[in-house]
């Protein structure tokens, strides 16, 4: 055998392989040469504490370390001719026993959320593996011969330099997240969904990708919106846990309300359904969500977010991410975590719906294209910036004249999806699913809920559902300015009248009312201070108007101070 058992250690003079497991595990990986000398690692195994889901596992020439949750292992016990009686310790011996019989074939097998290293012995290579649609992360950079790999971008702060990517800066406060294989430290880099990084070569490959396949063009609205709810239902019924309660994040929208009903058809124990307003001053969907919950039965709970609770769990938050999110409902996300996790252990949400079936994020943008609006191609990626509604139309004047000047002409990350061949609305739903679903939402869902040893799941982001949305015509995503007509076809027997035909509004978080009322001294005191990381890169004359409300016609300096607080 390779390794040794837990708390021992293998030691030569010549360490080419570091595994450190606790908090967050990482790699070293030392090359000469472009070759690895066999034998020459240091392998330092220990026990799995309770704040993580990291093993390491190993099997014959291969070791495996990550955080893998699969769901299809029917299929890939039949896959190795086994019979299900047949019980592997756990998935991670399972995707060695594949690895072994299909090499990096057996990867476009897998269903579930993983992200994990394989060390083949006998090939003398490190493989890098993140699932397709980016439900984990893996990070990586190099230094001195080494690799340093890792889950969390924040056990690599001692292997890198402190250098900020100034595109990574632009592209934030763009976006309000970093997309892309850049972070904002130079140097690192986030393996991107669906591919594979080898070792010592540097080579990456992609084992999947969502491909535009319309199919059925000529059917109903009706016969796509059947083909989606048995594949909804097929998916939630492996997320389930079994003999478990479980908790569902629910706002009241249809994305979130269509995952409860799903759930409270097949789940047969406790359902808890979490919900969150801002104080009696500020509006809610509360009447939305108690709806759905009493429709399907759960056992409601509903939290108030005051700005107080905000602000003071800002810096928790934050340190539970890794690049910055600067969306508001990173905050309550954390808070909701904490307070679902007395409950369950598994937690499901809605996220996913817009990106898949053409949600209002972009519908301005869809519309124009539809109806023939010819000059939105002759600059189609500032269009496509803009609809961010974040800090692209200031950045000349936010960032100093020399930051700006590096970056401006700097391409982005979005062009080449964006003049694709695919059909518009496609293009950005495959944009949305491929950076802000992989960059920012999924990101979010799992940091937040390992904050507080949940499991988080999100059943419309399943690999199965996005490849099944490239599928569908785009007519019947966004029905001339009904949004996501398709989904509301799947669920409409699942849910009151009153939630699947009631227009999107979105979780607003009232940061606008909370900085104007609550947050501003707070906010100047760490924006304008002379001492202020941002000083070097931002100017601070243009924050200070944001902070006093000037020139602020549609009420959207709270956003973009929120963008710059998280920063």
């Amino acid at each position: 055998m390779l390794f040794s058992q837990l708390n021992q250690f293998i030691y030569n003079n010549n360490n080419q392989l570091n595994i450190n497991l606790i908090p967050n595990w990482h790699i070293v990986f030392n090359s000469y040469s472009g070759a690895i000398i066999p034998d020459n690692f240091l392998i330092k195994y220990e026990l799995k504490k309770n704040n993580t889901r990291y093993f390491c596992y190993e099997e014959e020439h291969l070791l495996i370390i990550g955080d893998i949750w699969l769901t299809n292992q029917t299929q890939l016990y039949s896959e190795l001719n086994l019979n299900y009686q047949y019980e592997f310790k756990n998935d991670y011996e399972l995707i060695l026993k594949l690895w072994s019989k299909l090499g990096r074939d057996c990867l476009n097998l897998l269903e579930g959320m993983f992200a994990f290293s394989i060390w083949d012995n006998q090939e003398q290579k490190l493989f890098l593996v993140r699932d397709g649609v980016g439900s984990r992360t893996l990070y990586y950079c190099q230094q001195s011969g080494n690799y340093y790999i890792a889950p969390r971008l924040k056990t690599l702060l001692p292997f890198h330099s402190q250098e900020l990517n100034l595109v990574a800066l632009r592209d934030y406060l763009t976006c309000s997240f970093v997309p892309g294989e850049n972070t904002l430290w130079n140097g690192v880099k986030e393996l991107r969904p669906g591919s594979v990084l080898t070792l010592p070569t540097g080579k990456i490959d992609y084992y999947w990708q969502p491909e535009q396949n319309i199919k059925y063009s000529q059917e109903t609205l009706e016969f796509h919106g059947d083909r989606l709810k048995k594949k909804l239902e097929e998916v939630v019924r492996e997320y389930l846990p079994k003999k478990q309660s479980i908790g569902i994040y629910l706002s009241g929208g249809l994305d979130s309300s269509c995952i409860t009903a799903l759930c409270a058809k097949f789940h047969q124990e406790k359902i808890h359904t979490y919900s969150i307003h801002f104080g009696a001053e500020c509006p809610n969907e509360l009447e939305f969500s108690r709806l759905v919950a009493k429709h399907c039965q759960t056992e409601h709970h509903i939290l108030e977010i005051t700005p107080q609770k905000m602000w003071d769990n800002l810096p928790i938050t934050l340190a539970n991410l890794d690049d910055p999110i600067g969306d508001p409902l990173t905050f309550p996300n954390y808070l909701l975590a904490q307070v679902a996790q007395e409950n369950s252990q598994v937690i499901l949400n809605g996220e996913g719906g817009d990106p898949c079936f053409g949600g209002l994020k972009n519908q301005p943008m869809i519309l124009s294209q539809l109806y023939g609006n010819s000059s939105l191609d002759s600059n189609l990626l500032n269009n496509y910036l803009t609809s961010f509604k974040k800090c692209f139309v200031d950045l000349p004047n936010l960032l100093k004249p020399d930051i700006y000047q590096q970056v401006e002409t700097e391409q982005s990350v979005f062009i080449d999806d964006l003049i694709s061949s695919n059909e518009f609305v496609n293009r950005l739903m495959w944009i949305n699913i491929k950076f802000k679903g992989a960059d920012h939402i999924l990101t979010k869902v799992n940091n937040l809920t390992c904050s507080a040893n949940l499991i988080g799941l999100s059943p419309l982001f399943d690999k199965r559902i996005v490849q099944l949305s490239m599928e569908i015509p785009p007519q019947y995503k966004l029905k001339g300015s009904e949004e996501k007509a398709v989904l509301k076809q799947a669920v409409a027997d699942l849910l009151p009248e009153a939630i699947v035909d009631r227009p999107k509004s979105g979780m607003r978080v009232p940061v606008q009312y909370f900085f104007y009322r609550y947050w501003r001294n707070k906010a100047k005191r760490l924006l304008l201070s002379r001492k202020a990381k941002i000083a070097d890169y931002l100017n601070q004359d243009l924050i200070k108007e944001w902070l006093n409300y000037r020139g602020d016609v549609w009420g959207r300096y709270g956003l973009k101070l929120e963008l710059l607080i998280s920063l």
